[in-house]
Order: C-alpha cells, then sequence, then structure tokens
C-alpha cells in the first residue's frame, strides 16, 4: 500500500516538473524589450511579495510548536533563530548575491540554447550534486555513478550536436546554463547544510535569497542604465511576464522543498528527470521548436543515466 508521504511527495513533484519545465518557454516567449537583467530583479521582488507572507506564517507556526511541543523545543527553537548565527547570515548572504548572478544566466542561456537544449543542459545538476555532495558533505561516490555521470554527458552532447560529433558548434546558451547549474548546485549543497542543522527553513531561504538578490539587481540596473528605461516595469504586457516567471520560479522552489519533506531526494531525482519532456511538448506547441530523433535519443540517455545514478545512490544510503 502507498504510503500518504509518498503520494504528497509524487504529486508535488509532479507540480514542481511542470512549473520547472515552463521556465525556458515563459523566458523565451517574453517581449524582446525585457532584457535579462531587469527581468530577473522584477522576478526576484514578486517573489519577495510571494514568500513574504509565507515566511512569516512559517514563523508563527514554530512558535505555535515550541509552547505545544515542549519536548522538541530546541528544535523550532534553533529553526526559529538559526538565521542569527554568524555562519547562516553570511550563507544567506552569499546565497542573495549568487542568485543575483544566476536568474541572469539562466535567460541568457534560455534565449541562446532555444527551449528543448536549454532543459536537456539543466539535468547536468545531478552530476555537479554529486560532485559538490563528494567535496563539501562527504558523500560517497561509486564508479558506476562516474559511468553514468559520463554517460549523462553523452546524451547531452549528441543532443546539442545533433550527431554531428566532427563538426560540432559551440552552443554557447547551453554552456552558460551549465555554468549556473554549477553555481546554483553549489549554493544548495551549502544550503542543505543550514536545513540539516535545523537551522534554516524552506521558505525563509527562499525569501531572504529573493529579498538581497532583487536589491542587488535593482540598485546595479539603476546605477548602470538610464532611469527611463524602468517604463519598461510599468508596461502591462511587460509586468504579466514578470509575475508569470515570479509566481513559476516562486513555487517551483517551493513545491521543490516540499517534494524532499515527503519524499527521499532519489525519488525526487526520478520525478524531476522527466521535465525536458514536458518543455519539449511546450516548446513546439508554444514557440514552434521542433524536436528531433538527436533530441530524444539524448533524452531517453539522459533520464536512463539518472536513473542508474539515483538507484546506485540509494544503494549506498541503505
Amino acid at each position: 500500500m502507498v504510503s500518504n508521504n509518498l503520494k504528497k511527495g509524487i504529486l508535488c513533484g509532479v507540480i514542481g516538473v511542470f512549473l520547472i519545465s515552463l521556465q525556458p518557454i515563459i523566458s523565451n516567449s517574453r517581449p524582446s524589450i525585457i532584457d535579462p537583467y531587469i527581468f530577473a530583479a522584477m522576478s526576484a521582488i514578486i517573489q519577495v511579495s510571494i514568500f513574504f507572507p509565507l515566511y512569516f506564517l512559517e514563523r508563527k507556526k514554530l512558535k505555535k510548536n515550541i509552547l505545544q511541543y515542549p519536548g522538541d523545543s530546541m528544535k523550532f527553537q534553533s529553526q526559529l533563530n538559526g538565521w542569527k548565527k554568524k555562519e547562516n547570515l553570511i550563507l544567506l548572504i552569499i546565497i542573495g548575491i549568487s542568485f543575483s548572478i544566476v536568474p541572469i544566466l539562466l535567460f541568457i542561456g534560455f534565449e541562446l540554447a532555444k527551449a528543448i537544449p536549454s532543459a536537456l543542459a539543466l539535468k547536468s545538476e545531478i552530476i555537479f550534486a554529486l560532485l559538490f555532495g563528494f567535496l563539501i558533505l562527504k558523500e560517497r561516490i561509486t564508479k558506476t555513478q562516474i559511468i553514468f555521470s559520463m554517460t549523462l554527458f553523452l546524451g547531452l552532447f549528441i543532443a546539442i550536436s545533433k550527431g554531428n560529433f566532427i563538426s560540432l558548434e559551440f552552443n554557447m546558451g547551453v554552456i552558460i546554463l551549465i555554468i549556473s547549474v554549477a553555481i546554483f548546485t553549489f549554493i544548495h549543497t551549502l544550503t542543505k547544510i543550514g536545513l540539516n542543522k535545523n537551522e534554516l527553513f524552506s521558505t525563509q531561504i527562499v525569501f531572504f535569497r529573493n529579498l538581497f538578490s532583487g536589491i542587488i539587481l535593482l540598485f546595479i540596473y539603476i546605477i548602470i542604465f538610464p532611469l527611463e528605461n524602468l517604463w519598461i516595469v510599468v508596461d502591462p504586457l511587460n509586468f504579466f511576464y514578470f509575475i508569470l516567471m515570479g509566481l513559476d520560479y516562486g513555487f517551483s522552489l517551493f513545491f521543490w522543498y516540499k517534494t524532499l519533506s515527503y519524499i527521499d531526494i532519489g525519488k525526487a531525482g526520478i520525478i524531476n528527470s522527466i521535465t525536458p519532456i514536458i518543455t519539449a511538448f511546450f516548446a513546439f506547441i508554444i514557440l514552434g521548436e521542433v524536436f528531433t530523433i538527436y533530441h530524444l535519443i539524448g533524452l531517453l540517455v539522459i533520464i536512463f543515466s539518472i536513473v542508474m545514478i539515483v538507484r546506485e545512490k540509494e544503494k549506498i544510503s541503505a
């Protein structure tokens, strides 16, 4: 019989996958006048407005739990006040600075690479998760995981090169996306330390990350670009895309964290591996991108590699 937590985890995972799959579509559908910089800044501000009440509701719940469950009061106290520790404050600032850079790289990468290759490139996250897990969290890596990590990159290579290995043209968008994946996976690994110590919680991280990045991006934008450019923000069509990306990006994070709270990261990783399929469908319907046989072969190789890496990870954990 399927447990209640597994059902909730699968449901949250499917919703999260759907939202993540739409990010390249929304980004590449936006009006050309919206540059990646202002798009990242306004999306962050929209997310702040979403997660501000959620963050304080979570704090209120923790305060209530301290009174209701005195036996676990130390745990709830730690989650409530852990952000005040110097190392956690530094971590939140690092997260904010990093995610001032990552969304810009993502939006530039989406535009240059197109939606389908973008979705495939984002699957390199599992490789960086293994690498940083080994270097920072001292997690074990097996030969099988190394082999299938190389196989995953082979699948990405097939999809991007369209099978032409001799005259491969560098897709700068894919390179930019892989760099952004490396950065945010590194930050997620550092964040996991705070979560594991029960000194930070998910809505808090998302709120502060977007608060810092939104302030930084807007401040730099006002310094670098003419103030007249800010009329872009008040245009109704442009503002619609800011809200759309803010909602999608913010809630994709929220449902990813909720998925991890119900099921282990292995099962979540397998669910998350199907994002390129959904992206390819909407890229074909909305953007008119062609899904080639090389995309299909690369996609199958990538999904198979992810499944094998996750299975091996579960064996190590068992």
